[in-house]
């Protein structure tokens, strides 16, 4: 028994069967056996990687993601080396691993991002000293304008009113108003820095 060969293969023995087969013409772009191919091995594929990914929905892109994989790899398959469903489920297998690790760096990172800003104070006095300058900035500014420029831009932004009730108030025409709260908030503009859109 052991002195003796084994009898060589014959050519049809050599040939792949089943979804070997089918593998061997989908990388000769057989889109016939493509579909059998899909057919054959979706629910596998799928099964696979819902048991490592866990969702659903996630599952399914990631069966959608090795099945076109297959489509474009299935140069690389080598019956020699083990069969077609071997070689898709290992596919599957990495595939759903790489997921999930994805999604746990993804996790992880938007942790250690909410945890260093969680950990920066927040500086109410340096953001109180800030507004302070600010006001006085404004103030000096407002010093700059003519009294008349003053109280109509003071009643308009501080007091709230249109133009036409600065108008009413100060027993003006509106034209005057206008043109003094134009001149003013150029004056501002200047001596507050502030680019003219």
């Amino acid at each position: 028994m052991w002195g003796r060969r084994a009898p060589a293969p014959s050519p049809e023995a050599a040939q792949p069967s089943g979804l070997d087969a089918l593998l061997v013409r989908v990388a000769r772009n057989d889109m016939a056996a493509f579909e059998q191919l899909y057919n054959e091995v979706a629910g596998t594929v799928y099964g696979l990687i819902r048991r490592v990914v866990r969702d659903p929905a996630q599952s399914e892109e990631v069966a959608q993601e090795v099945l076109v994989e297959v489509w474009r790899k299935a140069s690389r398959f080598d019956p020699g080396r083990g069969s077609a469903i071997a070689w898709i489920t290992t596919m599957a297998h990495r595939r759903a691993v790489d997921r999930v690790r994805s999604a746990q760096a993804t996790v992880e990172r938007e942790d250690r991002v909410a945890r260093s800003t969680r950990d920066v104070p927040h500086d109410e006095v340096a953001e109180q000293v800030v507004d302070q300058l600010e006001r006085e900035r404004v103030r000096r500014c407002l010093q700059g304008l003519t009294s008349a420029q003053r109280e109509s831009v003071t009643l308009a932004y501080y007091g709230g009113h249109t133009y036409r009730e600065v108008a009413e108030l100060l027993r003006l025409p509106l034209g005057t108003v206008k043109t003094r709260m134009r001149d003013g908030l150029i004056r501002l503009r200047d001596c507050l820095g502030v680019r003219a859109a």
